[in-house]
Protein backbone atom coordinates (compact mmCIF):
# COMPACT_ATOMS: atom_id res chain seq x y z
CA UNK A 1 0.00 0.00 0.00
CA UNK A 2 1.37 3.38 -0.70
CA UNK A 3 -0.15 6.32 1.34
CA UNK A 4 0.61 9.80 1.36
CA UNK A 5 -0.13 12.79 3.33
CA UNK A 6 -0.47 16.38 2.46
CA UNK A 7 -1.46 19.82 4.57
CA UNK A 8 -3.12 22.09 2.09
CA UNK A 9 -2.35 25.41 4.51
CA UNK A 10 0.99 27.47 2.57
CA UNK A 11 -0.20 25.55 -0.57
CA UNK A 12 -1.83 27.10 -3.53
CA UNK A 13 -4.64 25.10 -5.44
CA UNK A 14 -1.89 24.83 -8.29
CA UNK A 15 0.46 23.23 -6.36
CA UNK A 16 -1.89 21.38 -4.24
CA UNK A 17 -3.50 19.36 -6.93
CA UNK A 18 -0.13 18.97 -9.47
CA UNK A 19 1.02 17.09 -6.02
CA UNK A 20 -1.93 15.18 -6.26
CA UNK A 21 -2.09 14.69 -9.74
CA UNK A 22 2.15 14.21 -10.20
CA UNK A 23 1.63 11.27 -7.49
CA UNK A 24 -1.26 9.71 -9.41
CA UNK A 25 -3.40 9.55 -6.17
CA UNK A 26 -6.51 7.80 -6.82
CA UNK A 27 -8.35 8.45 -3.26
CA UNK A 28 -7.78 11.46 -0.79
CA UNK A 29 -8.96 11.01 2.51
CA UNK A 30 -10.40 13.64 4.56
CA UNK A 31 -9.38 13.40 8.27
CA UNK A 32 -10.12 17.04 9.57
CA UNK A 33 -11.89 17.83 11.96
CA UNK A 34 -13.95 20.36 9.95
CA UNK A 35 -13.53 19.25 6.08
CA UNK A 36 -15.73 23.26 5.09
CA UNK A 37 -12.87 26.05 6.00
CA UNK A 38 -12.62 28.92 4.99
CA UNK A 39 -9.24 28.76 5.46
CA UNK A 40 -8.85 27.63 1.67
CA UNK A 41 -11.35 28.00 -0.86
CA UNK A 42 -10.58 24.96 -2.88
CA UNK A 43 -9.98 22.57 0.33
CA UNK A 44 -13.71 22.99 1.33
CA UNK A 45 -15.20 19.66 0.38
CA UNK A 46 -17.42 19.70 -1.56
CA UNK A 47 -15.12 22.01 -3.97
CA UNK A 48 -12.36 19.67 -3.02
CA UNK A 49 -14.22 16.26 -4.58
CA UNK A 50 -15.33 18.35 -7.79
CA UNK A 51 -11.66 19.64 -8.28
CA UNK A 52 -10.03 16.24 -8.03
CA UNK A 53 -12.80 14.51 -9.83
CA UNK A 54 -12.00 17.19 -12.99
CA UNK A 55 -8.45 17.68 -12.09
CA UNK A 56 -6.61 14.52 -10.99
CA UNK A 57 -9.39 11.66 -11.59
CA UNK A 58 -9.06 11.19 -7.75
CA UNK A 59 -11.81 10.05 -5.42
CA UNK A 60 -12.63 11.80 -2.23
CA UNK A 61 -14.39 10.60 1.17
CA UNK A 62 -14.57 11.67 4.47
CA UNK A 63 -12.79 9.08 6.87
CA UNK A 64 -14.44 10.86 10.41
CA UNK A 65 -13.74 8.08 12.53
CA UNK A 66 -9.84 9.14 12.06
CA UNK A 67 -10.44 12.01 13.33
CA UNK A 68 -9.25 13.70 16.71
CA UNK A 69 -12.03 14.80 19.24
CA UNK A 70 -12.62 18.40 19.37
CA UNK A 71 -12.04 18.31 23.08
CA UNK A 72 -8.68 16.87 22.26
CA UNK A 73 -7.85 19.28 19.61
CA UNK A 74 -9.01 22.59 21.53
CA UNK A 75 -6.79 21.31 24.45
CA UNK A 76 -3.63 21.22 22.13
CA UNK A 77 -4.49 24.07 20.08
CA UNK A 78 -5.07 26.09 23.88
CA UNK A 79 -1.72 25.04 24.53
CA UNK A 80 -3.93 22.86 28.14
CA UNK A 81 -1.51 19.58 26.60
CA UNK A 82 1.71 19.02 24.76
CA UNK A 83 2.36 17.35 21.63
CA UNK A 84 3.70 14.15 23.27
CA UNK A 85 0.38 14.55 25.43
CA UNK A 86 -1.78 14.80 22.24
CA UNK A 87 -0.16 11.87 20.66
CA UNK A 88 -0.81 9.80 22.81
CA UNK A 89 -4.42 10.48 23.62
CA UNK A 90 -4.70 10.54 19.79
CA UNK A 91 -3.35 7.28 19.28
CA UNK A 92 -5.07 5.86 22.32
CA UNK A 93 -8.44 6.82 19.88
CA UNK A 94 -6.93 5.15 17.11
CA UNK A 95 -6.42 1.99 19.42
CA UNK A 96 -10.42 1.81 19.23
CA UNK A 97 -10.62 2.06 15.34
CA UNK A 98 -11.53 -0.73 12.64
CA UNK A 99 -8.65 -0.56 10.37
CA UNK A 100 -10.30 -2.73 8.50
CA UNK A 101 -11.48 0.61 6.22
CA UNK A 102 -8.06 0.13 4.84
CA UNK A 103 -7.77 -3.24 3.01
CA UNK A 104 -10.33 -1.60 0.09
CA UNK A 105 -7.97 0.65 -0.86
CA UNK A 106 -4.52 -1.78 -0.38
CA UNK A 107 -4.21 -1.89 -4.57
CA UNK A 108 -4.93 2.10 -4.26
CA UNK A 109 -2.49 5.04 -3.73
CA UNK A 110 -4.43 6.93 -0.68
CA UNK A 111 -3.45 10.43 0.64
CA UNK A 112 -4.45 11.65 3.87
CA UNK A 113 -5.63 15.46 4.30
CA UNK A 114 -5.53 17.69 7.27
CA UNK A 115 -4.68 20.89 7.59
CA UNK A 116 -0.80 21.49 8.71
CA UNK A 117 1.24 22.33 6.48
CA UNK A 118 3.59 19.95 7.70
CA UNK A 119 3.45 16.67 8.79
CA UNK A 120 5.77 16.89 12.27
CA UNK A 121 3.37 18.45 13.94
CA UNK A 122 -0.01 16.54 12.71
CA UNK A 123 -2.13 13.49 13.09
CA UNK A 124 -2.22 12.37 9.72
CA UNK A 125 1.02 11.98 10.13
CA UNK A 126 0.49 9.33 13.25
CA UNK A 127 -2.29 7.89 11.40
CA UNK A 128 -0.56 6.96 8.65
CA UNK A 129 2.36 5.58 10.61
CA UNK A 130 -0.24 3.64 12.40
CA UNK A 131 -1.65 2.24 8.97
CA UNK A 132 2.33 0.95 7.85
CA UNK A 133 2.07 -0.70 11.19
CA UNK A 134 -0.62 -2.67 10.41
CA UNK A 135 -0.47 -3.61 7.17
CA UNK A 136 3.66 -4.38 6.21
CA UNK A 137 5.27 -3.05 3.56
CA UNK A 138 3.55 0.15 3.23
CA UNK A 139 4.98 3.18 2.36
CA UNK A 140 4.72 6.79 3.84
CA UNK A 141 5.19 9.54 1.78
CA UNK A 142 4.49 13.34 2.91
CA UNK A 143 3.83 15.79 -0.11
Amino acid sequence: MNIFTIGYTKKGAEKFFELISTNEIDLLIDVRRFNSTQLAAFAKSRDLQYFLSKICNCDYTWAVQFVPTAALLDDYKSGQITWNDYEKAYLALLDKQDFGFFEQFSDKRICLLCAEDLPDFCHRRLLAERIAKIYPNTEIQHL
